[in-house]
């Protein structure tokens, strides 16, 4: 599998699996002053959910860098895949090249994604520059809309949320100073579906 810190996000999603009157509700905040907060707390709780699940909940372009080709196929981290849109390689003298669709099949049945070399096909012979001579750009995500998104991942960026909202510093006075942990059952939330990616 490529390394997933070699996986940028090049197209933001366009929208967030929670709303902030969703989020409002089950906070029981009925202002509106604290309206920009939450929606940061909704974008933040997003980002760490899916760190920890390692998936895409909303829809995005994704670019992954590879310093040479694999054996025969290799797995696109964040799942679920939806398409790959260009395989592109540089050689050693900067001249970038696509690789043809033609060439290779995806697979987005499986989780992580992958993308596999046909039978009949070989990946290119040339010598590529020295470090992220592969260039696949994909995108990924359960759907563009919120409806798309799990309840399980929606249910455990509330209870981060939640968390998030009332705990605002790293640690909170009482008999003496004690740090709070991630809220119970966010873990069981987030990684049911992770398996070994």
């Amino acid at each position: 599998m490529i390394d997933a810190r070699r996986v940028k996000i090049t197209t933001q999603p366009v929208t967030e699996p929670l709303t902030t009157a969703e989020v409002k509700l089950h906070l029981r905040i009925d202002h509106s002053a604290e309206d920009t907060f939450v929606d940061r707390l909704i974008e933040t709780a997003r980002q760490q959910c899916e760190d920890i699940s390692r998936r895409a909940f909303i829809t995005r372009t994704l670019t992954a860098k590879l310093d040479c080709w694999p054996n025969w196929s290799f797995e696109l981290p964040y799942p679920p895949l939806l398409t790959v849109t260009s395989i592109k390689y540089t050689d050693e003298d900067g001249n970038q090249s696509t690789f043809s669709s033609s060439n290779y099949i995806v697979d987005a049945h499986s989780e992580p994604g992958r993308i596999a070399l046909k039978n009949s096909a070989s990946w290119p012979s040339v010598s590529l520059i020295d470090i992220n001579g592969i260039e696949i750009i994909y995108t990924a995500g359960y759907g563009a809309a919120a409806t798309d998104v799990p309840d399980r991942y929606k249910a455990a960026m509330l209870l981060l949320i939640a968390h998030l909202y009332e705990n605002r510093e790293a640690a909170v006075v009482g008999q003496g100073f004690s740090s709070q942990a991630l809220p119970f059952g966010l873990d069981a939330l987030l990684l049911t579906d992770r398996g070994s990616f």
